[in-house]
């Protein structure tokens, strides 16, 4: 850990202007509802300033618009990039010593390893596997035939790629992964469920970082493809045949069914489900959970299941919240009229109703 410094050395550190008491000690940085005494903390929204006024934080990082704070400030035009800065600083990351090519791991004599690239204990590398420079290889991937992997390209431990995969420059794909996996793909004959032949293969851009434990299944003839730049969380299942766009942010637990296409720029909320040959246009934005049955064009923003517009949905959820009441109400209604009704029989039908 870093030793403690003033606030005034911390703003100069993020280039941030200081307001307030810059003699203040800090120690530590956290978020706003851990910080104690001697801890800064960050606000980036204004409604975070009751919040700010319970907590315990001597300093506070914020933007140009925050209201005023009883307790010292540093402004910055990024509040969370500042703050990186200031939590690097106090919780610097561990220097990690290079390991080279473990004598514990086992590679395939016809594998091809560029300079500068790190194997640890337990990893596996299969026949004709390309491994570009500067990657690092964690304890226990397996990498099996006919893998390609780019420059500075990270696997963590565990992770596993299928045949003839390939790994853009830069990606990072993390613990317990399973890239390139068959197919869900089968055919039923004389009652029996037979596998399609999964032939094709997965292809992963530049600079995509997976979380732990997603899958991505290889495709059917061709590959299933994640653009540059795309972002997976944990936790998410891409079927076969599959093509997601650049810079794609996917939350956990989403599945997308085989066969789908994405746009560029397009954000799934955790839990998203999309079914089988759907086209998701460029910048499309789905809510949580949100059941994903047809197309959906550029821009459009989706929440609920079977998902429609999100301005469409919140309006059905303001009714749907209202039923209890208006179920009370037809039901008055539906007496008064049966009342009335019962007031103008004319008195001949009263009385052979009697």
């Amino acid at each position: 850990m870093v030793s403690a410094i003033c606030l005034r050395e911390l703003a100069l550190l993020v280039r941030g202007h200081l307001e307030g008491d810059g003699t203040v000690v800090i120690s530590g940085a956290t978020t706003i509802d851990r910080a104690q005494a001697g801890e800064i903390t960050l606000a980036d929204a204004p409604g975070l300033a009751k919040k700010l006024v319970a907590s315990q934080a001597s300093a506070v990082v914020v933007g140009a618009e925050f209201p005023a704070t009883t307790i010292p400030r540093i402004v910055v035009p990024d509040v969370h990039e500042a703050f990186v800065t200031i939590v690097s600083h106090f919780r610097p990351q561990r220097q990690r010593a290079s390991v080279g090519i473990s004598p514990d791991a086992r590679i395939d004599p016809t594998a091809r390893l560029a300079d500068n690239v790190e194997i640890h204990p337990l990893a596996t590398i299969g026949p004709d596997v390309e491994i570009g420079a500067g990657a690092v290889v964690h304890a226990g991937a397996h990498i099996m035939a006919g893998c390609r992997i780019g420059e500075d390209v990270v696997l963590f431990p565990g992770v596993v790629l299928y045949e003839d995969c390939v790994i853009g420059a830069r990606s990072i794909i993390h613990a317990g992964c399973v890239i390139g996996a068959y197919g869900f793909g089968y055919q039923t004959k004389q009652g029996v469920h037979r596998r399609v032949a999964q032939l094709g293969n997965v292809e992963i851009g530049a600079d995509v970082e997976i979380g732990a434990c997603t899958t991505i299944d290889r495709g059917t003839y061709a590959a299933t493809t994640i653009g540059n730049g795309t972002k997976i969380d944990n936790l998410v299942m891409v079927g076969h045949n599959c093509r997601i766009g650049r810079h794609n942010l996917i939350c956990s637990q989403v599945g997308v069914a085989g066969s789908c296409t994405t746009g560029d720029y397009v954000v799934m909320a955790g839990q998203v489900g999309l079914s089988d040959h759907l086209t998701i246009g460029d910048r499309v934005r789905l809510g949580a959970q949100a059941g994903i049955m047809q197309d959906v064009p550029d821009d459009a923003a989706m929440v609920g299941s079977p998902a429609t517009a999100e301005r469409d949905q919140w309006r059905i959820w303001i009714v749907t919240r209202q039923l209890p009441d208006l179920k009370r109400q037809v039901k008055l209604l539906r007496d008064e009229l049966n009342q009335l009704a019962a007031s103008e029989r004319p008195k001949d039908e009263k009385q052979e109703a009697a």
